[in-house]
């Protein structure tokens, strides 16, 4: 597998100056929007597929992701965008990649439940897999020191609503950034009944470093029947599903050194 030598990045402005802009990305975001995107969550929100995207980068950014997933059947949506500003060094693709593959650090994670009125663990365990027919568990690699062309990884979530959960990621690296796209590779069940088939949730997350910091941006959508949808409040599972991702995403890249 070809891979890419990290480039050394010097501490002055140099680096930054050939890094693109969010602005550059998305030059009709404002306000609010906007505000929201710098802020320690970043914005995100839920709709039907016959809603618009809100967050939709310009055309000639080359980011694709919204129409990647939309070439599926879905029939609700989440998107997001945050930018987490550099502390101390300017961060690059192969640390983004490198924590996209802390598999373990998913454990945990609180959102919160409103039928349960607390914060409680969205997965009570997270572990990485040998692949989708041996679903043994197997360690995280230590950070790599070289950016891979492209990787797929295989994991077992075990979720607090839905029980063990098995995903499928498949990163490619960009030009500019990191594409990560996440899929379930076996059925979702609640209680007795199934809540997605095979491949019928879809998450593809983009991280690349601008001048300002390291851009997260992802959609998620998941197709599920009507049965399922009045028993379970889709959206809002998309979303805080979403939400639990891009802050993991988040604290790993703070570990970045």
């Amino acid at each position: 597998m070809p891979c890419t030598a990290r480039p050394e990045i010097p501490q002055d402005g140099t680096q930054l100056a050939k890094l693109r802009s969010f602005d550059d990305l998305f030059p009709g975001l404002g306000g609010s929007q906007k505000k929201a995107v710098f802020g320690e969550e970043g914005y995100i929100r839920s709709h039907d597929k016959n809603e618009p995207f809100e967050l939709a980068p310009a055309p000639a950014s080359g980011i694709e992701i919204a129409g990647d997933l939309m070439k599926t059947q879905v029939s609700y949506l989440a998107e997001s965008l945050l930018v987490i500003p550099y502390s101390t060094k300017v961060l690059d693709r192969l640390d983004a990649y490198n924590a996209l593959g802390r598999i373990k650090d998913l454990k945990g994670r609180l959102y919160h439940s409103f039928t349960r009125k607390q914060d409680v663990p969205l997965f009570e365990d997270a572990t990485r897999l040998d692949n989708a027919k041996r679903t043994n568990s197997i360690a995280d690699p230590p950070p790599a020191a070289a950016l891979p062309q492209s990787e797929t990884v295989y994991m077992r979530l075990k979720d607090v609503n839905f029980g063990n959960t098995y995903y499928r990621g498949d990163m490619s690296a960009g030009p500019y950034g990191v594409t990560y796209r996440l899929s379930n590779f076996k059925t979702i069940t609640y209680l007795i009944f199934t809540v997605m088939k095979e491949e019928k949730f879809s998450a593809v997350l983009y991280l690349e470093p601008l001048r300002e910091g390291m851009l997260v941006y992802s959609v998620a959508g998941a197709d599920a029947s009507d049965f399922i949808a009045s028993k379970i409040d889709i959206p809002s599972a998309i979303e805080k599903r979403l939400a639990v991702f891009i802050g993991w995403i988040g604290d790993g890249l703070k570990l970045a050194k």
